[in-house]
């Protein structure tokens, strides 16, 4: 995973043609944030500086962050992201940067899979019940998964190829 870092632009300068801004650790919270965008806009070609926008950004694992992000919510994501790593930041994706949602997707985590069909038929062995042998080949894990996410039972991330993230159906 690479450093959850924000490149914070001065508007001013910008308007004015120039380019100047910072790459900002965004895991080291907002106080350094905002304390990283004040010595920036103080240090810009433009006297007396105080607009500045969020012009990049790396790290966030699919999240995406608004030009206007508040620090508070630019910090909080980078937490999230920093805990679950690659999976926080494909959540926050999922749910458009909503963090409860994120959050609550957790609560709802059935596992890492290489697929839907392997979750089906882990799920299937998991009740306990005997399958005949001469029913085994008869069995569509494939089409049992599809139709889990299709129904809205669970619904998916995937992180990597072979690397789906199975949650409760509460997309």
């Amino acid at each position: 995973m690479s450093a959850l870092r924000i490149y914070v632009a001065c508007l001013a300068a910008y308007n004015e043609g120039h380019l100047h801004g910072r790459w900002i650790d965004a895991a080291l919270g907002e106080a350094h944030v905002i304390e990283q965008t004040q010595a920036m806009l103080k240090a810009s070609p433009i006297e007396a500086a105080e607009e500045w926008a969020i012009h990049d950004y790396e790290g966030f694992e699919g999240a995406e962050l608004s030009e206007y992000a508040s620090f508070e919510t630019v910090a909080a994501m980078a937490e999230f992201i920093t805990e679950h790593g690659a999976l926080g930041g494909k959540l926050l994706s999922h749910f458009s940067g909503h963090m409860a949602d994120a959050k609550t997707a957790l609560e709802y985590y059935y596992g890492q899979y290489d697929s839907l069909e392997d979750y089906a038929r882990s799920l299937t062995e998991e009740t306990g019940t005997q399958i005949p042998d001469s029913l085994k080949n008869y069995i569509d894990y494939a089409a049992m998964g599809r139709d889990m996410d299709i129904n809205g039972d669970v619904f998916t991330v995937e992180t990597a190829h072979s690397e789906i993230h199975i949650f409760g159906g509460i997309s």
